[in-house]
């Protein structure tokens, strides 16, 4: 048996493949306690206690909280997160890595949170960032990865394909 296709249905057949959609990658909305170990602790600083404590605290990164351990579950996907901006590294006037906090003061003014609370974010497009703590919402390629800073460990690291200004 012979098969004979015309010049007409070949082009037919591809125009039909490339005229298919492509598949839209799913992008998976986290929360701050979706880090958290199923029975760990949500956070080892009350609520009263933030923005209360001294600003000249001598080394807030010695009174980081001991983490219960990290989730990974969602490694290698691509997520997105809404915190608060502590830069880290700048490209000229734009931020290029910084620590995704889950509330304003966190490893600047106050102790900061468990390892597991923190993210670090990097970003090939320098983010003009508005200032410290700044409130925004980040979306890119999630993981697990210890790193150690100045300020905080951190747990998770996050190479943001797109950064933009929380809205509520």
């Amino acid at each position: 048996m012979v098969v004979v296709l015309n010049r007409r249905a070949i082009i037919a057949g591809l125009a039909t493949v490339v005229a298919l959609p492509a598949r839209s990658e799913e992008i998976v909305d986290l929360d701050w306690k979706d880090l958290l170990p199923k029975d760990a602790a949500a956070s080892a600083i009350p609520n009263t206690l933030r923005g209360v404590l001294p600003h000249d605290e001598a080394d807030l990164a010695a009174q980081q909280p001991m983490s219960a351990g990290v989730r990974t579950d969602w490694n290698g996907q691509t997520v997105r997160m809404n915190g608060f901006i502590v830069p880290v590294d700048y490209s000229g006037t734009g931020v290029t890595a910084f620590i995704l906090v889950p509330y304003v003061g966190a490893c600047v003014h106050v102790p900061p949170p468990p390892a597991n609370q923190l993210v670090f974010v990097t970003t090939s497009r320098p983010w003009e960032s508005d200032g410290l703590f700044e409130p925004v919402t980040v979306t890119g390629m999630f993981g697990t990865a210890s790193t150690s800073t100045q300020l905080a460990d951190i747990g998770y690291a996050l190479s943001a394909d797109r950064i933009q200004n929380y809205r509520i």
